[in-house]
């Protein structure tokens, strides 16, 4: 579905609805006053809909918006409000499931028409809230790498490379928006929301004021529930992600390279130093006239390519390393055996500075005589030798540890003992931190590191459980929900 066919529907919904509101209920004041509070409501309850599905997905799309103002407002003249973003940081989960029930909860206030004034006010100041989002990640296309957002002089032609958010999660995973697209949907909608403002007297009122209250404090409570059980009980109950349950990891990788590999290079976008000139140029044009563009005249800001026949999904990233930073995904995806797959995207720890002894083997060097009647020094091992060491002792978090080795770890040794393979990828870990982890929960099998973007795409659980085989997504489980092994099993 793309963005224009769901207005579409939702255009054709609110149609529908205003309809039967003006003829059989008959409680429109103003027709096109009521379709727009029909429309605008139906896409907040949509849209906030998709997003209560997965709050953690809203929840690490804000942790990025928030790191860039950070590194924004450090670098300019506001840099006094650069510390609040880290702050915000801390609780872009809370802030996630507020702002996704704010939305359902005031789209349900526009539909029923519920506090007049206080929803068009609190519909505009949101749409202007998003619109502020949606802009800043379409503008930052025109930021090169290395300078500020606020130094405008400085800015350069559009590239979607520049970006550092690279989608506003405005309906979660289930469309993915291109920024310009996404900034322009938050412009249309704020010309209802400033008719919102002028006309809320307008507003169509369904039910009494009392029932209005019931409706908003019951859906309220609801979402609120609905919303923790698709994050801290629960893996989301619909997943739009690309590592779904079933999917065939290994061969749609394969499938996206492929089609990777054959994009073409159909032109250069060149940029004039000493003008600031930037043109487009066709490759066949570039190379016949390539003498009019010296490089000491001209830089090539990028290569303009043709769009590949699959379009790329985050499994096109799915890149593993071993415990000895080498590059292993294939390890997982060619395994043809069950597997257990133990992910953790963070984890909880520190470090402190420690002692301890080490044993450091002696040798001593001794003459060997040949048979030829020459000799040879040779090393001859003569025992042991105690030091002490300063190491980085890793101190993990007990809540964090009690996941690993009070629910995973049961259900590994019974499939360990099944002969399945037991795989725990983490995000952020050395190979020091890996064995540490390894030895402080007794869980035995191959330890990687991946992209913690990465492995958020993959689990919300952290650590969350996956079944693979032959580089397939059997089954997935959050640690709260995780069946006993012999059921699984069966």
């Amino acid at each position: 579905m793309t963005i224009f066919s769901l207005v579409g529907w939702i255009g054709f919904v609110a149609v529908m609805v205003t309809l039967v509101m003006q003829f059989v209920v008959k409680n429109v004041k103003t027709f096109w006053v009521s379709l727009l509070q029909n429309f605008c409501g139906i896409l907040f309850i949509f849209s906030g809909w998709v997003k209560a599905i997965d709050p953690l997905g809203t929840a690490f799309k804000m942790e990025q918006y928030f790191d860039q103002f950070e590194v924004m407002f450090s670098g300019s003249t506001f840099s006094f409000l650069a510390p609040i973003f880290p702050a915000m940081n801390q609780y872009s989960t809370a802030f996630s499931v507020f702002m996704i029930i704010f939305e359902i909860v005031l789209g349900i206030m526009l539909v029923i028409g519920a506090k007049p004034k206080f929803t068009a006010w609190s519909f505009f100041l949101l749409v202007l809230f998003f619109t502020k989002l949606t802009g800043f990640t379409y503008l930052t296309g025109y930021v090169p790498e290395g300078v500020n957002f606020f130094s405008f002089g400085d800015w350069g032609p559009y590239q979607a490379k520049n970006m550092k958010v690279t989608d506003c999660g405005c309906f979660g995973d289930f469309i993915k928006l291109e920024p310009k697209v996404s900034f322009i949907k938050d412009l249309f909608l704020l010309i209802p929301a400033l008719l919102f403002l002028w006309h809320s007297k307008k507003f169509h009122q369904l039910f009494s004021v009392r029932t209005h209250n019931i409706s908003l404090i019951v859906s309220t409570i609801v979402l609120l529930l609905y919303s923790f059980n698709n994050f801290y009980w629960n893996e989301p109950h619909i997943d739009f992600r690309p590592f779904k349950i079933g999917t065939h990891v290994r061969d749609i990788k394969a499938m996206e390279s492929e089609a990777q590999s054959k994009v073409q290079v159909t032109g250069f976008m060149l940029k004039n130093k000493e003008t600031g000139e930037v043109k487009e140029l066709e490759t066949a044009e570039y190379m016949k006239n390539f003498a009019q563009y010296p490089k000491e005249k001209w830089e090539t800001l990028d290569q303009i390519k043709s769009a590949p026949t699959i379009k790329p999904t985050k499994i096109s990233e799915f890149f593993l390393k071993n415990i000895n930073n080498e590059e292993a995904e294939n390890v997982l995806l060619d395994d043809t055996t069950n597997s257990v797959v133990l992910v953790s995207y963070k984890s909880y720890f520190s470090t402190r500075p420690a002692k301890k002894m080490v044993k450091d083997s002696l040798f001593t060097a001794d003459t060997l005589a040949l048979p030829d009647g020459s000799t040879k020094i040779v090393k001859v091992f003569s025992g042991f030798d105690e030091k002490e060491v300063e190491y980085n002792e890793v101190v993990w978090d007990e809540d964090y540890l009690h996941n690993f080795k009070n629910v995973a770890k049961p259900f590994v040794d019974k499939a360990s003992a099944k002969n399945w393979n037991i795989y725990v990828v983490t995000a952020g870990l050395n190979k020091e931190q890996m064995m540490a982890l390894e030895q402080a929960t007794g869980i035995t099998g191959t330890y990687m590191s991946g992209d913690d973007i990465l492995l958020k795409t993959i689990m919300r659980s952290n650590p969350g459980i996956m079944h693979w085989k032959d580089g397939k997504i059997i089954n997935k489980w959050h640690y709260k929900k995780l069946p006993d092994f012999d059921t699984i099993v069966q």
